[in-house]
């Protein structure tokens, strides 16, 4: 609901019982856990009156791995959240999702949809670096409103800039940028000032030393660690390093993606974060110095969440959380931009 200056949470629901305990330990005891075709099949009148809903339906039916999987069920779960935005009555709605889903059938659809609800939209990728993450990720969005255009407010102006681009590029594009944008954050932004990690379980300690410690990797993983010594090297670097200590795998690896096995640079935002970023094998995710993958309080700070938010659940759950978030920063801009319509549409049809 739209309250004074800010917003105000009615209802949330999620699959996840430790992402649903996280929600309800930092934003209010409403958010329910359960798959919700179920809830909406037995329980419609669950859903209470909102002016907006926010969602990010399940996006593995649109990833790359999946694009081409004729019937994935996950890529219409789209649906209950449109049954729920209607059945809120709500006037706005946010829909988030992987890049992958524009321009699919199932995009398509969803616009239709909104159009029968009578909303227009607007739909586009932002990208997180732009808007004070620092961070590459991509992040889709579809944005609804009933009572005015929101082409007029997105994208939003981007708040951030590349500083390898600037000024000759940027020039090109200045309408997009707010007057007082800055160059993108950077890794070292996030975390230069984190000591060293300690242990390798969540600790009794305030943040952010709580979420700070590290793994234990086998004495061949330390190897590879210190085989990739300069910031940017990765599993190429490896392989012509060590390639005694080489997997297999990667030897036979021609082609494909180098950031797996990558170390981050200090001076560069981080690659997407990812729900294994404490898996160097899985991406980008060598600290930018120390032979160790990032913590979970780095990766949390790359996705801009405060020290003060509180996590529940296993390291695993946490770091899932992590993952799968919208980075907050971000996260804020659109809200900020929704809320900016909305104030604009009660003034016009008030």
């Amino acid at each position: 609901m739209l309250s004074g200056c800010a917003f105000k949470p009615v209802w949330a629901n999620d699959f996840n019982k430790y992402a649903v305990d996280t929600y309800n330990l930092n934003f209010g005891n409403h958010c329910v856990v359960g798959d919700i075709v179920s809830i909406l099949e037995n329980n419609r009148g669950i859903i209470p009156r909102a002016d907006m809903v926010i969602g990010g339906p399940p996006c593995q039916g649109f990833i790359l791995l999946n694009k081409k999987r004729d019937g994935d069920p996950r890529k219409s779960l789209w649906k209950p959240f449109m049954d729920i935005v209607d059945l809120s009555g709500a006037e706005y709605f946010v829909m988030e999702n992987v890049p992958q889903l524009l321009n699919t059938d199932e995009h398509a659809a969803i616009l239709e949809r909104a159009s029968v609800s009578g909303f227009n939209t607007w739909s586009g990728v932002l990208k997180a670096v732009e808007y004070g993450v620092p961070q590459t990720r991509k992040r889709a969005f579809i944005i609804g409103a009933k009572n005015c255009d929101p082409n007029v407010y997105f994208p939003p102006g981007k708040s951030n800039f590349d500083p390898s681009r600037f000024p000759s590029a940027m020039e090109r594009e200045l309408s997009r940028f707010k007057t007082d944008a800055i160059p993108y954050l950077t890794v070292r932004d996030a975390i230069s000032d984190l000591p060293r990690p300690v242990g390798t379980e969540v600790r009794n300690a305030p943040p952010p030393l709580d979420l700070h410690f590290g793994r234990n990797p086998t004495e061949k993983s330390l190897q590879r660690y210190m085989a990739i010594l300069d910031e940017g090297m990765n599993r190429v670097d490896l392989l012509r390093n060590a390639p005694e200590i080489t997997p297999d795998c990667w030897v036979r690896k021609k082609e494909g993606g180098t950031d797996l096995f990558g170390r981050l640079w200090w001076d560069r935002p981080a690659f997407t974060i990812r729900t294994e970023f404490y898996k160097p094998e899985k991406g980008r995710y060598l600290h930018p110095d120390q032979h160790r993958p990032l913590t979970h309080r780095e990766a949390a700070r790359l996705q801009t969440f405060p020290d003060s938010f509180r996590f529940s659940g296993t390291k695993i759950e946490i770091a899932r959380q992590i993952g799968n978030a919208v980075p907050p920063r971000l996260a804020a801009v659109v809200t900020r931009s929704v809320y900016a319509m909305a104030g604009a549409s009660i003034a016009v049809y008030a």
